[in-house]
């Protein structure tokens, strides 16, 4: 019988790519993966890793391996899901990972609505940036993750993962409020001159963010970069630059500046997804059910946008 956790380190590899990586994500130290790797060559019998310079690189039959092993870890989480389901009270641990503008928004009426249903689920709620919170739901850090899709930058599809829309999220020019950035422009290509508060530009909001400007004709001066969008409302705010807010902020995260909406009308979309084998958890059910009821139930209401840029 092959082992159920050497089998996750190789499954884990063949994500992480590299030994240290492996390592760091299942906090193993290096040489204990590969001497458990090495254990699951000789409990298979065939060669599982060839050297390729300093690193590694899965063999074909590892591959497949993977494919089988990922097979019963869905399984594994099927057979946990229909256990928990048979009981009458729903307790336990949930781990989220969410980022900031979901969290502040969505996150504190959500708990509410589950605190009130299942007073014995504890529900956990981690920021993570996109990228490393996808890598740490595959490798079992979190059951649950609440991601974004920007136009223009499509998502990567993960096999084994259950996505479910939440919300799809306008997204706008905010100008503050009073002040000499609070001239509403024509046109977007107005602001060539302007501060502008933008993500960093290899994430997914930074790029799309400078997209926008660019697609005007524009480089923007990036006065400010972060990827706190409470940040980004407040130098808006205080009238030291111009940039991009979602609607979903909504007062009081957006009093004092106004916003704008964009030719085309885009928006980002919201979502959870988690690993498939665990989509039917009642715990996951449960929280993403209590994600749209505060999204329902949210009040103040989204905020007034004014008339649209021109092209």
């Amino acid at each position: 019988m092959l082992n159920v956790a050497r089998l996750r380190l190789l499954s884990e590899l063949s994500r992480r790519r590299t030994i240290a990586e492996t390592a760091r994500a299942l906090a193993y130290t290096p040489s204990a993966v590969s001497q458990q790797l090495a254990q699951l060559e000789r409990e298979t019998g065939v060669q599982l890793l060839e050297r390729v310079g300093r690193g590694v690189r899965l063999t074909g039959d590892a591959l497949a391996l993977v494919a089988h092993a990922d097979a019963v870890f869905a399984r594994l989480e099927e057979a946990e899901a229909e256990l928990t389901a048979a009981q009458s009270t729903l307790r336990g641990r949930l781990r989220v990972a969410s980022f900031q503008s979901i969290v502040l928004a969505l996150a504190p009426g959500a708990l509410e609505l589950l605190a009130e249903r299942h007073p014995e689920l504890d529900v956990a709620i981690a920021q993570r940036d996109h990228g490393p919170a996808y890598d740490a739901l595959l490798s079992h850090e979190f059951d649950v993750i609440i991601g974004e899709e920007y136009p223009g930058i499509p998502e990567v599809v993960r096999d084994g993962v259950d996505r479910a829309e939440l919300l799809v999220d306008p997204l706008g020019l905010a100008l503050p409020a009073e002040g000499r950035l609070s001239r509403r422009p024509r046109r977007l290509a107005e602001l060539r001159d302007a501060p502008w508060v933008l993500d960093p530009a290899d994430t997914p909001t930074g790029a799309w963010g400078r997209a926008q400007c660019r697609g005007a004709g524009f480089e923007p001066i990036v006065r400010f970069e972060s990827t706190d969008p409470l940040l980004h409302a407040h130098v808006v705010r205080m009238g030291q630059a111009v940039g991009f807010l979602p609607a979903l902020l909504g007062e009081p995260h957006l009093a004092g500046t106004q916003l704008v909406s964009l030719p085309g009308e885009p928006h980002r979309v919201l979502y959870t997804a988690v690993r498939s084998g665990r989509a039917g958890h009642p715990a996951v059910r449960a929280f993403r059910s209590a994600l749209v009821d505060a999204l329902a139930a949210r009040h103040p209401a989204a905020p007034v946008w004014s008339a649209a840029l021109a092209e």
